[in-house]
């Protein structure tokens, strides 16, 4: 049995890439006070990010995505080169904070929603105030352990 280690496939893809850790954190609910935005950078394997320029790792809080998988304190990595389609999950500003929402396209109508069947909120692009697509998640990380995530990320 062979191991596989995902270090040495990054190198050999390309090696690593430094990707801005972004802060506030993302809001995965209902918006909150905003913070300074970049806060460090996490290195990724290139094979991970296909475009590192566009790239930006924000910290989740709240559990409104928890449908999609996505929970409080998971990480979230955004791809602003991407565009967003229906059913994606996008990065969003709802009343100037940034935002983890499922885009859903009705008809002709285009809505941020909770992927949460506890919060059945739903807002219309056409309706809020400042409604900017900021960004598509590419994918999410979680710690299993708590300690570990404690203190790699605080």
């Amino acid at each position: 049995m062979s191991l596989y280690r995902v270090g040495a496939a990054a190198a050999d893809a390309g090696g690593l890439v430094r990707i801005p850790f972004m802060l506030p954190t993302l809001c995965a609910g209902f918006p909150s006070p905003a913070e300074d935005f970049i806060e460090g950078a996490l290195e990724l394997p290139r094979w991970l990010v296909p475009n590192p320029p566009a790239t930006f790792i924000w910290r989740v809080r709240g559990w409104c995505m928890k449908g999609a998988g996505i929970h409080d304190e998971d990480l979230a990595v955004v791809d602003r080169s991407l565009s967003p389609s229906s059913g994606a999950v996008v990065v969003a500003v709802v009343g100037g904070e940034m935002s983890l929402k499922r885009l859903v396209m009705t008809g002709n109508r285009l809505s941020l929603t909770f992927d949460n069947p506890e919060m059945d909120e739903e807002f219309a692009l056409e309706d809020l105030e400042e409604g900017l697509l900021w960004g598509v998640l590419l994918f999410s990380v979680r710690w299993h352990h708590v300690k570990a995530r404690a203190s790699l990320v605080r």
